[in-house]
């Protein structure tokens, strides 16, 4: 048996009811997240119950199209998230296994890909 430990998020951001400053989604942070690190990211609503999971080799980028893009499967409820945890992790087999079993382990709600519980 192979004992996988969740790691510790690296950054963690809020969303903030009516920001003053520049925003996406209520999200004002944007700047602690690496633009240039991989890693995993969680999206979390108001109950703490896991939305989603995703890597990436960039991590800023991934998760601002994940609020801007037509196609994410999170178009429809980006006003669920009100808290985004990021982990930064370089190697892209770690990320692999971490979403995998992030996926699965915590059942992440709007995940689609790699669901081996349903």
């Amino acid at each position: 048996m192979i004992l996988i430990t969740i790691p510790t998020p690296d950054v963690s951001i809020t969303k903030q009811d009516a920001p003053e400053l520049s925003n996406i989604y209520g999200f004002t942070d944007f700047h602690l997240i690496s633009r240039e690190l991989g890693g995993i990211f969680m999206f979390y609503n108001d109950r703490d119950e896991l939305l989603f999971v995703g890597k990436a080799r960039k991590l800023r980028p991934r998760i601002k199209k994940h609020f801007e893009d037509t196609v994410s499967v999170m178009k429809d409820h980006r006003d669920e998230v009100t808290r985004i945890d990021v982990c930064v992790i370089e190697n892209p087999v770690h990320r692999e296994i971490y979403e995998t079993f992030m996926i699965n382990d915590m059942k992440a709600k709007y995940n689609v890909d790699k669901v081996l519980y349903k």
